[in-house]
């Protein structure tokens, strides 16, 4: 963190926008998910410094709320979130080594996911090099066609007496590409591809399910659950009531406020035009923050009060319609939420075109940062 970074955080006079984490809705969800999961253990996905929301304030909260199992993407994040949780809890690389990090990855006990055959070799020259065997994770591409061996490749391995020689499987995983989409025929092909290798290691526990896999129900949890999404406040099944509680809000500071008449053109390329004599406020967030640039239909919220979103989003601003305020009830320096009650991480990316794990994970440092319920 540098100084400008420390600065703002210490003087909220400074910051132009606030964002708030609430742990103890975190902690809420993941023992929700652990329920509904059960008697199937409940990992945590911590990747991408928890969804943009801090790791190392995410993944203690998580580990007190009874979480043993840890993912992240790299081996880098995996010596870093090793650092923060210390010995114990075990950690897992989903997209496996890159070449020369397999010392790296066995010096903080990590264990990395075996996606194809020179991953697995160069771990288990790993282990012959050590003189003792080390932990892996068999990864089987059921039907994402992204990482992992085929179902074919996974069974010729598993005929190979030879294969994981020097190695411990701990689990055996595969990830659904449609569970966010509970009708869809991938999800029952995948399920049934990943059964009849997973069949081949009756004593290996087994991972598919991950957020969204969690509410297809207990044919997808096998022995572990891996969400992550969700555990973050974002719906498993988008269209549909989430049962998750939200765990981030987003408020601004209105720098400027201006009336307009009818007809006025708003932001770059004029793509906003006001209908009618407006009151347009300029809000300290932009697309540098986060919010994103191809936004439309989203809005901020004062006292309950929806305040349109006027033209396009820029690097640091954005411009709000205040005209249904009464007159006084908004000026520089008052707060208007963009992520909250009205409006929260699943609507806005719906405005924007998205997903929320893409707006948690794009949402920037220069906000004011406060951890509640911790």
């Amino acid at each position: 963190m540098g100084i400008v970074d420390r600065v703002m955080r210490q003087d909220t006079s400074l910051a132009a926008a606030f964002l708030s984490i609430d742990l103890g809705a975190l902690r809420d969800n993941y023992r929700l998910l652990a329920r509904r999961a059960g008697p199937a253990a409940c990992a945590a996905v911590v990747k991408a410094d928890a969804y943009g929301l801090g790791v190392a304030r995410v993944a203690p909260v998580l580990a007190q709320a009874g979480c043993r199992q840890f993912f992240v993407a790299q081996v880098g994040e995996g010596v870093s979130l090793r650092a923060i949780l210390g010995p114990g809890p075990a950690i897992g690389i989903l997209n496996g080594t890159t070449p020369g990090s397999e010392a790296a990855c066995a010096a903080s006990d990590l264990v990395p996911v075996l996606n194809d055959g020179a991953q697995r070799e160069a771990w288990a020259g790993l282990a012959r090099h050590l003189g003792r065997r080390l932990p892996a994770i068999l990864q089987v591409d059921s039907g994402m066609t992204r990482f992992g061996f085929d179902p074919a490749e996974a069974l010729a391995l598993l005929d190979d007496p030879d294969a994981f020689a020097g190695l411990t499987l701990t689990l055996v995983m595969s990830h659904l590409a449609c569970a966010d989409m509970p009708e869809h025929p991938a999800n029952a092909a995948q399920l049934a591809a990943f059964s009849a290798v997973r069949a081949r290691l009756p004593r290996v526990p087994a991972s598919l399910a991950a957020s969204s896999g969690i509410v297809l129900g207990p044919d997808f949890h096998f022995d572990m659950v891996r969400p992550g999404a969700a555990l973050y406040g974002i719906a498993p099944q988008p269209g549909r009531d989430n049962p998750m509680r939200p765990v981030v809000s987003l408020r601004a500071r209105v720098m400027q406020l201006r009336a307009v008449s009818a007809g006025t053109p708003v932001g770059y390329g004029h793509a906003g035009v006001t209908a009618r004599d407006s009151r347009l406020a300029t809000v300290a967030v932009g697309y540098a923050d986060g919010f994103p640039r191809g936004t439309a239909g989203a809005a901020g919220f004062l006292a309950g009060t929806r305040l349109p979103l006027v033209g396009r989003v820029s690097m640091d601003s954005l411009v709000l319609d205040a005209s249904d305020l009464p007159p006084g009830a908004i000026g520089p320096g008052a707060l208007v939420d963009l992520i909250g009650p009205e409006q929260g991480v699943d609507a806005l990316a719906a405005a924007s075109g998205t997903i929320g794990y893409e707006v948690l994970t794009r949402l920037g440092q220069r906000f004011h940062r406060t951890y509640t319920g911790a």
